[in-house]
């Protein structure tokens, strides 16, 4: 019987987030639930379950997890102080005289905008709100533009300094500032896929989008290149206060994102917009999402001591090195399975449920965990795109004018979808995409839960 309780206890999460439960209280009601069925059983004693106290402390003491309410607010604030505007205005005069000109504009302030607010919904919502309309205005195909706003926007969800890579990065026990190096090299060749596929469309569909016509564009020659650059430098500047120091060793991710805040708030009162209603939004929203954060990861912490002390992890192992194909067949069955799971959970909740199980088996098949983890979050990228539940579409959708559809949503995001599982494809089979070959362990301690009472040991390499 002992040996059933691991996969029980797995599918029993599954039936509590189907019935539409909360995930936190899920983790954290299924994990209490098999605990007491297996301290009544007598698999294991009631003292082992002491060590949770001292995990949910740990938790709260994390210092690496201070980056996520920074890096979120330095979004919100920057979202209101107008620097997309004008980034998505002077870059949309620039490529303008160009077929595809505000879709390219659109692909490079999603990538600026992510390396600045790390938030895809404030970059969705963003370009979305002043974007959209003027491509529809100058006769883009809804689809297309629909599908580039929502690649582009989800941009943020890999371009360093990304939410998601902190999570990673704390869950899998590395350096978060490794994460954002490896990172930042598949960031940019995905933003270059999605260019690449904007020029192939305007040479294949050249109907589908037209260059701005003459009376749309009001600044030409000098004016334009002093207006484009005003606009880029405030970003650029403070994507090297945040990631220049973080890559330098100046910083720690949360020092960096402590500046970024404070840079972020300096932007909006040069910009005259620092007001009360915009700290007490910025405030209020990054308090929704941090809390949100802080509560799966306790639900998951619960979740997850109780799943050791069942032998869930041996099991989970037990499953995955024993695939054909050994280290690539492990590869391609954790990638599919976190393509299928972003269908349903967002990428919080994969990084606090899978991820853990994952962790233990890549390191004991020697693939590095940086690698692993970069290419676990080019992967969950897709989670905000998948229809129908993709949380890009339904930004964009929040905000779109009334002719376009759900379905154009939906059919716009599925060329990028593709190249998202393209780029994925692409880190597997060039790992030095990401600066580090996956099959090199790394000097990075990686934590391991033991089965008494949940204690925590560094493993030597």
């Amino acid at each position: 019987m002992f040996e059933l309780m691991a996969p029980l206890m797995f599918l029993g999460l599954v039936a509590f987030l189907l019935l539409g439960y909360p995930v936190a209280f899920s983790l954290a009601a299924n994990g209490l639930l098999f605990a007491l069925v297996g301290t009544q059983l007598g698999y294991f004693g009631f003292e082992q379950l002491q060590a949770l106290p001292e995990r949910v402390f740990g938790i709260m003491s994390n210092a690496t997890l201070l980056a996520i309410p920074f890096f979120t607010f330095m979004g919100l604030i920057l979202e209101k102080s107008g620097m997309a505007e004008e980034l998505l205005d002077s870059l949309g005069q620039l490529f303008g005289p160009i077929r595809g000109g505000l879709a390219y504009a659109v692909v490079f302030v999603g990538a600026l905008l992510a390396a600045t607010t790390g938030v895809v919904a404030a970059s969705v919502i963003a370009m979305g709100l002043i974007s959209l309309p003027i491509m529809l205005r100058y006769g883009y195909d809804k689809r297309l533009a629909s599908g580039v706003i929502a690649a582009s926007g989800t941009l943020a969800q890999i371009i360093p300094p990304s939410l998601v890579l902190i999570v990673l990065a704390d869950q899998l026990g590395v350096s978060v500032g490794d994460m954002y190096r490896g990172a930042l090299t598949p960031a940019l060749v995905l933003t270059a896929l999605y260019a690449g596929f904007v020029l192939l469309v305007s040479l294949v569909w050249p109907k589908a989008m037209p260059a701005l016509p003459a009376e749309a564009r009001s600044l030409r020659g000098g004016a334009l290149l002093v207006k484009s650059l005003s606009a880029m430098l405030p970003p650029l500047l403070l994507i090297f206060l945040v990631l220049g120091t973080i890559f330098m060793g100046i910083a720690t991710p949360t020092e960096g994102g402590a500046m970024g805040a404070t840079g972020a708030l300096l932007l909006a009162l040069a910009k005259g917009r620092l007001r009360r209603e915009v700290l007490t939004q910025a405030m209020e929203a990054t308090t929704r999402l941090t809390t949100f954060v802080i509560f799966i990861l306790i639900g998951s912490t619960v979740f997850s001591l109780v799943f050791r002390l069942l032998d869930g992890d041996l099991w989970v192992e037990a499953l995955l090195t024993g695939l054909p194909g050994g280290e690539l067949g492990f590869l391609l069955v954790v990638n599919l399975l976190v393509f299928l799971l972003a269908f349903f959970l967002d990428f919080f909740e994969i990084a606090f449920i899978i991820v853990p199980l994952l962790a233990p088996v890549a390191h004991k098949l020697g693939i590095d965990l940086v690698w692993f983890g970069v290419l676990l979050g080019i992967n969950m990228q897709t989670s905000f795109m998948h229809p129908p539940f993709g949380f890009a579409l339904f930004y964009l959708k929040s905000v779109a004018p009334r002719e376009v559809k759900t379905t154009d949503i939906y059919w716009g995001a599925v060329p990028f979808l593709i190249i998202q599982v393209l780029m994925v494809a692409m880190v597997v089979a060039f790992p030095g995409l990401v600066g580090i070959d996956p099959a090199q362990l790394d000097d990075t301690p990686v934590k391991i839960e033991l089965e008494d009472a949940g204690n925590i040991y560094y493993p030597s390499q």
